[in-house]
């Protein structure tokens, strides 16, 4: 099957690496090659066929190699595999380099919600070490003072602005966006479908009536064709045979003759590939679920946005002081009632007039209360407990682990109502 290459993306790729192997004086350049560009374009297979035909040897590093539960690992990982391509140079006589895919997969991040560990901070720092130093890699704990071969690094990712903004400079990273043009999409085209006897003008109509599907929905495309077939032999042996058939047999593998390939039987194909993708892009199902989720809660802290204070039972002179116990007022008690209507777990915090004032609260139960009467019950005890002093009433979300509520229910005396 002759794949086709990019002649934009193949000048790219062979002047970055030409010129990371020649010395020329006075000029600095750039070690890494970062080639990003939308989902399923291609970068990584264009590399590969880029490789191929440059006769390049290639040292790979996938970004899921970035993250590990031991601190340092990928960063070591990367100086390692710099190390081992230098070696093959010298050894094969030959330029290679070291390619890390999806970069800002392992080493971005996206937005707020995305963790950045020591281990994404250590290889950012790697890298920038690297491309600022391409001759002198030392792995930790041992150092070689014999300077290395230069090794260009080839990095591929969709969206590159996800990474640390040092690392990504013009001096230390050159940057490629690939966008193929529709020539570039007939050509990669032709090349999937090359044995399956279709002319170049029902490609280029293949590729207009698709023109917004990226290169691996063609790739796809083609796997689907063969689906009809594979069904028919699927239900020829057997739903409980067909493990023993394909996996444990003593027959030769199954053989397929040449599917439908004309052209109106991949754009009805195509059809109902796009009809998949626009199901998963209309359906949004986990926005639904989360404003059901924000529903409940809004309705929740909407019924104990208003707090309360309890009333406390007056002693023989009047005084508004707690003698012995005291009662819960009946808003505190529907406050109660909605916390735990919602499977939240109830749990009660006191703290004296001079550590109110910096917040720093103490828990008097735990929040194992199961109940309305225990929950009732014990809410009373605290404030017949601690009387003189602040006490809330804390509403928590055992899953998310997070509190969806806090009101004052008591306060010492004199201080008033929230």
């Amino acid at each position: 099957m002759g794949y086709y290459i990019s002649p934009r993306f193949l000048d790219k790729i062979a002047v970055h690496i030409t010129k990371n192997f020649l010395n020329i004086p006075g000029v600095r350049v750039p070690l890494i090659l970062g080639i990003h560009g939308k989902k399923g374009e291609g970068k990584s297979f264009q590399c590969e066929l880029a490789f191929e035909k440059m006769g390049i040897g290639v040292t790979l590093i996938s970004g899921g190699e970035l993250e590990s539960p031991d601190a340092g690992d990928p960063a070591r990982l990367i100086r390692l595999r710099y190390r081992e391509t230098a070696e093959l140079v010298k050894v094969r006589g030959k330029m290679c380099v070291l390619m890390i895919n999806d970069l800002d997969a392992g080493a971005g991040r996206f937005d707020e919600g995305t963790q950045y560990t020591v281990n994404t901070q250590l290889v950012n720092a790697t890298l920038m070490n690297i491309a600022d130093n391409p001759t002198d890699v030392q792995l930790p704990g041992s150092y070689d003072a014999n300077p290395i071969r230069r090794v260009p690094i080839i990095v591929t990712g969709n969206d590159f602005s996800t990474l640390y903004a040092p690392l990504i400079r013009d001096g230390r990273m050159e940057k490629f966006y690939w966008e193929p043009n529709r020539d570039d999409k007939v050509g990669v085209v032709g090349g999937i479908f090359a044995e399956d006897g279709l002319s170049q003008r029902e490609i280029e109509q293949l590729v207009d009536t698709f023109s917004h599907q990226s290169i691996d929905f063609f790739s796809a495309l083609r796997s689907r064709i063969y689906d009809e077939q594979i069904r028919d032999f699927i239900h020829q042996i057997g739903y409980e045979k067909i493990s023993m058939r394909v996996v444990n047999s003593v027959e030769p593998p199954p053989e397929f003759k040449k599917p439908d390939f004309s052209l109106s039987h991949l754009i009805e194909s195509g059809n109902l590939m796009v009809g998949e993708q626009k199901r998963v892009e209309t359906s949004h199902l986990v926005d639904e679920y989360n404003r059901l989720n924000r529903g409940r809660l809004y309705k929740s802290q909407a019924v104990v946005k208003e707090t309360s204070v309890s009333q406390p039972v007056t002693n023989g002179n009047g005084n508004n002081s707690i003698t012995n116990k005291s009662h819960l007022s009946l808003e505190t008690q529907e406050q109660v009632r909605q916390i735990l209507s919602q499977g939240y777990k109830i749990g009660v915090e006191h703290v004296d007039e001079r550590r109110f004032r910096t917040g720093s609260w103490q828990s008097c139960v735990t929040l194992q209360i199961d109940g309305e009467s225990d929950a009732i019950s014990t809410l009373e005890s605290c404030l017949a407990e601690y009387s003189d002093e602040y006490v809330r009433l804390v509403g928590v979300d055992p899953k998310a682990k997070r509190r969806v509520m806090e009101t004052i229910i008591q306060r010492p005396s004199g201080k008033g109502s929230n």
